[in-house]
């Protein structure tokens, strides 16, 4: 039995650790509605993806990684993330706004001509926060392997962290890349896989399926996690802080992300239809009914 003292601490302790997931979940509900909101109004973009990694992107940059004030491109002295389902834009843009990379409201000119907040993400116009133009499927995780290689060369202690998605490993380039990290003990990152087992044309399984994704990136000689509940705050905290506690140990690290393509918005949600297609006014005023405003509209 604890002290008076000591069950007060205790309890001050999760106090604080409640206050801290609902600001985040608070966080997630407004990304969601910027991604809804990007989306309907050019009627393009890709918001099926988007919703199921809200919860991945607000830990990556609130919680997790180590960030610097400011941002360059050598990216010296800080963790660094690399998006290669450039696809989902809208989720990475609305993080990146209210994770101070740029104005907030700058998400209202996405996929505008000559916005710098294109479909894919692009750096020939500088935004703050994209480190590589991505989308070309298949492509991150190569990226990402050079800077962690980099990071080493440069005797840096900070991480890289990558994002793909569960259809995008059914690029061969992907294989290579992840054959070359074991051999070459690159253990300074953690790449994770967005498992929603949904794209472009139906379900992974259907259009080729991959079998155990887990099996595979162990026989290729890397630490593999699952985070099961993908879409849970808390879960995907704790997965990620168990996936960076493991690097250092000569092997790369991959995270499973078990997540539910639209999540959140009952509609989107368990199907590949959302999957780059835009709200139409009526399903947009119910999306936003089912996301209450939190931090503010742009």
């Amino acid at each position: 039995m604890g002290t008076g003292i000591e069950k007060s601490i205790f309890a001050l302790i999760y106090k604080n650790q409640m206050a801290d997931i609902q600001h985040l979940e608070n966080f997630v509900t407004q990304v969601r509605r910027d991604i809804l909101r990007q989306v309907h109004k050019v009627n393009s973009g890709h918001p099926g993806g988007s919703l199921g990694c809200a919860e991945f992107f607000v830990v990556l940059y609130q919680e997790l990684m180590d960030r610097k004030e400011g941002f360059d491109m050598d990216g010296k002295g800080e963790d660094l993330f690399f998006l290669s389902n450039g696809h989902i834009s809208p989720v990475f843009y609305s993080v990146l706004a209210r994770s101070g990379y740029f104005p907030v409201e700058e998400l209202n000119t996405f996929r505008l001509l000559n916005s710098r907040l294109q479909g894919h993400p692009t750096t020939h116009e500088g935004l703050p926060g994209v480190r590589i133009a991505s989308g070309s499927l298949g492509q991150g995780i190569s990226v990402a392997l050079g800077a962690a290689e980099t990071k080493k060369l440069n005797n840096c202690d900070h991480l890289i962290y990558a994002l793909m998605g569960d259809g995008e490993l059914q690029e061969g380039q992907n294989w290579e890349a992840i054959m070359y990290a074991a051999a070459n003990r690159i253990d300074n990152i953690v790449v994770t896989v967005d498992l929603n087992g949904q794209q472009i044309d139906g379900s992974t399984d259907n259009v080729l399926p991959m079998g155990s994704v887990k099996s595979k990136f162990e026989a290729f000689g890397w630490d593999v996690l699952e985070i099961e509940k993908g879409n849970d705050i808390q879960a995907i905290i704790d997965g990620l802080t168990a996936a960076k506690s493991r690097t250092g140990n000569g092997k790369p690290i991959c995270v499973l992300l078990h997540t539910v393509m639209g999540n959140g918005v009952d509609f989107m949600m368990h199907t590949h239809a959302w999957h780059g297609k835009a709200p139409n006014d009526e399903q947009l005023a119910i999306g936003l009914e089912q996301n209450p405003e939190t931090l503010g509209d742009y």
